[in-house]
């Protein structure tokens, strides 16, 4: 069916087809969804790329109190408790559902599903499959269900406005597709567009992953959150790709060890050592190569040679590079992974926009406060899925308002990547920040998307003077008082009100 012939006072938009965008879809049936895509389903989105696996409390040893402890733990004082410990809880009969849709999660000789450990959990509570491609694995189930599901079209495209109705609402989108625009008015648009890694020159994210959902939104006059905490996973793979292949963490949990071209351990003396929560193994990392040291994650041996069973993913990206890890270790540097802040959202998805929701990457849902916990993303996605469709009933659309100007869809944004990757990255200053936003302010005025979402994260770097969770500041290394950001930008192109807020 042609997207553009749904009646809008029926019709759900759900911009992004990763995990978050996919469950949202497949969740809000039989209502009618167009699932507007960049690319073709599985294709293109940062879901494919996630090694790690789903975080869930099943084990006899385990509960999701345990689990909602370490995801605030992790969250260095700004996970909301009561959030972290109803998606915890949520996880298991998620699991469930994705064996119910067919997902091969990898079992242990008995047949149950097979535990593994990675930083910061207390528990082996790891839910993976294929070894290290649970992402693809999720990916390729959601989206053969999604093609198979009657109330859901798919339309590839990029959104590049959200269309407003008389009263402020958010009344559908503008697409863009082979240079040509064109409106799909909606009841609800659901934001499922991932995380802004590719604004950094340093990534292991998707190219498409800069963050231009958080530019919708905020265009629209919604509120974001914690838009300085970015997470720099510590362990990708330094041999010359961009973006740059991933060595996930669960080979430390099995025993791998960071260490440098002497052999000296990178982490020792550091509490928690190689499975330390990811901003201190990150900065542990940066700094090391701040001092000329060049940086290993030591796989040689027997934990090298089981690679290619036990993590097929990682064992091919090495052998792309050039490199034996049973023999050789692997080099390794932070690159921009995650962003914990995003789009303020409330326990159904919902912005501080009437008709205007966010899901994964993209929300900011009090979960993973300024420092995600392994494997807590697929988690929060699926769960947010279901609780957007649950609670999504918005009136209908009023009469639509005329569009914005936005910059074209596609752009060089080497220097923004550049400017990121220098000034707002693993450890930062004001100095540096403020150049940041001395060079992207006039970008971001000129209508790019990139731009601004880079603008908002320097300017909320720049406003907390502390070090806490992914955000450091070498001139402000303490912590206060635990406070959330928050920033409006209503249809300015510089954010106009910055506030921490308890």
């Amino acid at each position: 069916m042609n997207a553009l012939s749904r009646n809008p006072a029926d019709r759900i938009v759900v911009v992004g087809a990763g995990v978050a965008g996919l469950a949202t879809a497949l969740r809000l049936a039989p209502r009618p969804v167009t699932l507007v895509a960049a690319a073709p389903l599985g294709i293109g989105t940062a879901t494919g790329w996630a090694q790690g696996g789903i975080a869930s409390a099943i084990g006899a040893d385990d509960a999701p109190a345990l689990h909602a402890a370490d995801t605030q733990a992790a969250g260095a004082g700004l996970t909301e408790p009561e959030v972290a410990l109803r998606v915890a809880q949520a996880g298991p009969g998620l699991i469930g559902w994705l064996v119910g849709l067919g997902l091969p999660f990898d079992r242990d000789p008995a047949g149950a599903l097979a535990l593994g450990l990675e930083a910061a959990h207390s528990r082996r509570r790891i839910v993976r499959a294929g070894g290290d491609a649970t992402g693809k694995a999720v990916l390729d189930t959601l989206s053969r269900a999604a093609a198979l599901a009657p109330s859901v079209e798919v339309v590839v495209a990029t959104a590049v406005d959200l269309l407003r109705d008389e009263n402020g609402a958010v009344a559908g989108i503008v697409a863009e597709r082979d240079g040509a625009r064109f409106r799909i008015p909606a009841r609800a648009v659901v934001l499922a567009t991932g995380g802004v890694g590719a604004l950094y020159a340093s990534t292991t994210n998707p190219r498409g992953a800069t963050g231009r959902g958080l530019a919708l939104a905020a265009r629209a006059g919604a509120t974001l959150r914690d838009m300085e905490f970015v997470q720099f996973h510590p362990t990708a793979i330094a041999a010359g790709a961009d973006p740059m292949p991933l060595a996930t963490e669960a080979l430390r949990g099995e025993g791998a060890s960071l260490i440098d071209e002497t052999g000296a351990r990178i982490m020792a003396g550091i509490d928690g050592g190689d499975l330390a929560p990811r901003d201190v193994v990150a900065r542990a990392i940066f700094q090391a190569l701040g001092r000329g040291a060049t940086v290993f994650l030591d796989t040689r041996g027997d934990l090298g040679a089981r690679m290619p069973a036990r993590f097929p993913t990682v064992a091919a990206l090495c052998a792309a590079a050039g490199i034996d890890p049973a023999r050789q270790a692997i080099p390794v540097r932070p690159a921009a992974h995650y962003h914990m802040g995003g789009v303020l959202v409330d326990g159904a998805g919902a912005s501080s926009v009437p008709g205007l929701y966010a899901c994964g990457e993209v929300a900011s849902t009090g979960l993973h406060g300024a420092n995600r916990l392994a494997s807590n993303s697929l988690l929060e996605a699926l769960a947010f899925g279901g609780w957007i469709a649950d609670g999504l009933d918005p009136p209908p659309p009023g009469r639509i308002g005329p569009e914005t100007t936005v910059a074209p869809a596609t752009g060089d944004i080497a220097p923004i990547r550049a400017v990121m990757e220098t000034h707002v990255g693993v450890v930062r200053d004001a100095a540096g920040l403020a150049r940041a936003v001395e060079t992207l302010e006039p970008l971001a005025g000129a209508g790019c998307p990139a731009a601004l979402t880079g603008l908002m994260i320097a300017r909320g770097a720049l406003a907390r003077q502390e070090s806490r969770g992914a955000h450091w500041r070498s001139d402000f290394p303490e912590q206060v008082e635990a406070r959330h950001s928050r920033m409006t930008m209503p249809d300015a192109a510089v954010a106009k009100r910055t506030e921490q807020v308890p």
